[in-house]
This record gives C-alpha cells, structure tokens and sequence, in this order.
C-alpha cells in the first residue's frame, strides 16, 4: 500500500511539471490559458487516470468477478470534456481568429495527463518535450516561412477624384499585393467612393509600403489596412 502512495504521488508530481512547463511557454506569449491553466489540466487527466490505473484500490471491497472497467473509456471521457475548455480560449478579434494553439496546447496537456496518470512516463515525458518544441521552436521557423497573408483594404476617394480600378490594381501590384476580393460602394450623401477589398502578399512588410504610398497620395481621404490572418 506505501508503495502505490509513492506510485500515485509520482504520477501527479510528474504531470504538474509537464503541464507547468507547456502552461509557462504559454504564460510567456501572452496567452490566455497560461501557467495554471495547464498545470490544473495535467494534473485533473493524470488524477482521473489514476482512478482507473489503480482500480484496486477502491474495487477491494467487491468481488473480483463483479468488477468489468474500462480504463480506455476514462480517456475519452477526459478527451471530450477538454473539448469545451479549449473552445474558451478561442475568440475573434475582427477578422482574425485566435486561440487556435492554446487550445491545441490544452488538448495535448490533457492527453500527456492521462498517459502521465497510468505512468506510461516514456510517452507522456517524449510528448511533454515534443510539445515545447512545437511551440518555442516552431515559432521561429513558422515566423521564417513565407505564407500568404491576408488583408482587408479600404481606401476613400472624393467622388471627382477617384482612381480607375486598373490605377488601383498597378499601385497594389508594384507593392506586391494582388487582389482577391473587390467591391464598390457611395457614401457620404454619394460624394465619397469606397473601394472594399481583400488583398494577398507573402510579405507582411508590403503592408508598411503600401501604407506609405496611400499617404502620399492627395486622392486618398482615408484608408484602413487590416489583417486578417495572424
């Protein structure tokens, strides 16, 4: 019996530290799940492992003829739960979604939980180190891989000085942008003229070109420039 104490303390020390660790890397980049968070969810899957892992313990009382469990049930129970509390953590901030990775992250912590719960430490440890990697590391190499962004363009123009939509076209081409939305509309009484589009480049840094370019122009009464994909 002192050695299954030891045992349960072990599982749950080691799944506070992953999750900790994962919790940290996210604290760190401004996440809303963060240090507690993961460190609650590791330790809840692992705990709740242990439930099936060590069964005996709690099932003494019974025959041993009586007792039909299934441990793999437990793990999908904490799999699908883990579900709604990573969907919290994804939001919408005009056109851009985020969250997308805390909420991955929470699903992996959850699942090195349970590995770490019924002590399949090789695993649990190797996907603790894996995922660290995948958000520290990987951050540098996704920053450094070239991917199309997304941008939602206005730009306003006084109804007597509007430029033709090819003049539109050759100023985003020569900033490397292309087109992949357009549409028109009149407002102001019908004095001014809006172009709304949706641009693409694979250079975030066209957007300060572009920017600057809009400003020099005595054409452009007012611009808007936003990304739509972070």
């Amino acid at each position: 019996m002192h050695d299954d104490y030891i045992a349960i303390a072990t599982h749950l020390v080691t799944a506070l530290i992953a999750g900790s660790l994962i919790g940290m890397e996210r604290t760190f980049s401004g996440r809303p799940a963060g240090f507690r968070t993961h460190a609650l969810v590791c330790v809840a899957s692992a705990l709740l492992m242990l439930v099936t892992a060590y069964q005996r313990l709690w099932l003494d009382l019974l025959p041993i003829e009586t007792i039909r469990t299934d441990p793999t049930r437990m793990a999908q129970g904490i799999m699908t739960g883990i579900g709604f509390l990573g969907a919290g953590v994804i939001f919408k901030e005009g056109l851009t979604v985020r969250g997308l990775t805390t909420a991955a992250s929470i699903w992996m912590t959850a699942a090195i939980g349970t590995l770490l719960g019924i002590g399949f430490y090789y695993p649990g440890l190797l996907a603790t180190a894996l995922t660290l990697g995948i958000l520290s590391l990987f951050r540098v190499v996704e920053m450094k891989m070239p991917a199309r962004h997304y941008v939602r363009h206005i730009v306003r123009f006084r109804r007597d000085k509007v430029l033709s939509e090819q003049e539109i076209r050759q100023l985003l081409k020569q900033h490397h942008f292309s087109i992949a939305r357009m549409s028109y509309q009149l407002t102001g009484g019908g004095e001014i003229f809006e172009c709304h589009m949706v641009l693409k480049t694979l250079n975030r840094r066209n957007l300060d070109r572009l920017s600057t370019s809009l400003l020099a122009m005595p054409e452009v009464i007012e611009f808007q420039l936003m990304t739509m994909v972070n």
